[in-house]
């Protein structure tokens, strides 16, 4: 079996990649970064250290390269039979065009075994998403066969693979936690599923989405996002910061009750994959910044992401929100000029108001009284009145 996965960076080689590879998978990495590019082609192989409470070093094997703007790219896509993405949610349509042109030459040979493809990004149905964009470069003509021949698979993922300089200054040396989980929709492949090392077929992919976007995401944004508003660097240092610490729990607990209404999971359970959550996020062997995990903070309060859409859940629900809304207010307080979506949002909230910028940003009428509230406690943080 042979896949073409886009995105030879971090998450691509430390986590997709490498479940690939584990399986015995040929994988074919696609990207920009000719460095990277070149030595994989050359080496065929990279180490990635696994860390958590039993570290291990793997080298991942059976692996090429080439340039994601080539026409190779076309020509390996009439050939494999999985195509994955780690590039990030921008990116998915810049290669849409060139993934099209290589299923019209894939129907132009004749190949009838069956494609399936897997975005594997931090969205929600990422991968219905990346066929929407496909087809805008497809002939209408084609797109019955595109359906009976290719399957789109959404997913939901989870490994922190932060950025990590390699000791040995080798520039395919990727870093990542024990801990991972590849959920995919079972009833969107097209042929026999793969069986992968590490993907779970499940029927409720929405259920898991959710279960990752409100609960691993949501955490993790507040927890940079408070972090980076008392100044300090890095997750795990947050973290243990007991004030961030109940704030964050705090809150994974009040989207854990949306969770725990829509989809009937058991309290208990996931009462205890949050404090699984926790205890990543504290991992001694991971050092990720607040910075990071902060950036782009306007995606991040758009109404189908990790902050807002837990908060329209609590008040569907009707349960709770007060943490939430703090996780929110210091998004808004979030000031990098190194980071281009804090600018414009920093712009924004000056041109508008901090109401009506956020109420552009996650859709909330501006005359919702939880606008109010969160209002309040951006002044509050402002004006150093909060922790």
């Amino acid at each position: 079996m042979q896949a073409l996965h886009f995105g030879a960076g971090n998450i691509g080689r430390g986590f997709i990649g490498k479940l690939l590879s584990d399986t015995g998978i040929h994988v074919t990495f696609a990207d920009v970064n000719q460095q990277i590019i070149d030595a994989i082609a050359e080496r065929h192989e990279y180490p990635v250290n696994v860390v958590g409470e039993q570290s291990t070093s793997e080298i991942v094997k059976n692996v090429d390269a080439i340039n994601s703007t080539s026409t190779e790219v076309i020509e390996y896509i009439t050939k494999v039979d999985l195509i994955t993405t780690a590039v990030g949610p921008q990116i998915l349509t810049r290669i849409a065009p060139a993934v099209a042109q290589g299923i019209i030459a894939r129907h132009q040979q004749g190949q009838t075994k069956p494609l399936n493809i897997i975005a594997c990004e931090n969205i929600v149905r990422g991968t219905s998403q990346f066929k929407q964009e496909i087809f805008k470069a497809l002939p209408q003509h084609l797109h019955q066969w595109v359906n009976s021949h290719i399957g789109f698979v959404d997913s939901a993922v989870d490994r922190i693979v932060p950025p990590a300089t390699s000791k040995t200054g080798d520039i395919l040396e990727v870093t990542v936690e024990t801990f991972s989980e590849w959920i995919v929709d079972e009833t969107q492949f097209v042929g026999t599923i793969p069986s992968i090392n590490g993907m779970q077929p499940v029927d409720n992919l929405m259920a898991f989405v959710e279960r990752k976007l409100f609960t691993l995401n949501t955490g993790h944004a507040i927890t940079a996002y408070l972090g980076f508003y008392n100044n300090i660097s890095t997750i795990r240092d947050a973290i243990l910061d007991e004030r961030i610490r109940l704030i964050v729990r705090g809150a994974m607990e009040e989207s854990g009750l949306v969770l725990i209404k829509r989809y009937d999971f058991d309290e208990q359970k996931h009462m205890a994959y949050i404090e699984k959550i926790l205890t990543r996020f504290e991992n001694p062997y991971l050092h990720d910044d607040t910075a990071r995990v902060g950036r782009q903070p306007i995606r991040k309060l758009g109404a189908g992401d990790r902050l807002i859409k837990p908060l329209l859940g609590t008040v569907e629900y009707q349960v709770k929100n007060t943490n939430l809304l703090i996780g929110i207010a210091a998004a808004l307080n979030y000031r990098n000029n190194d980071d281009e979506q804090a600018v414009e949002l920093a712009e924004l909230i000056l041109e508008k108001g901090v109401k009506q910028a956020f109420s552009d940003l996650s859709g909330i009428d501006v005359n919702n009284p939880i606008v109010k509230q969160i209002e309040e406690i951006y002044t509050a943080m402002q004006n150093h009145q909060f922790i």
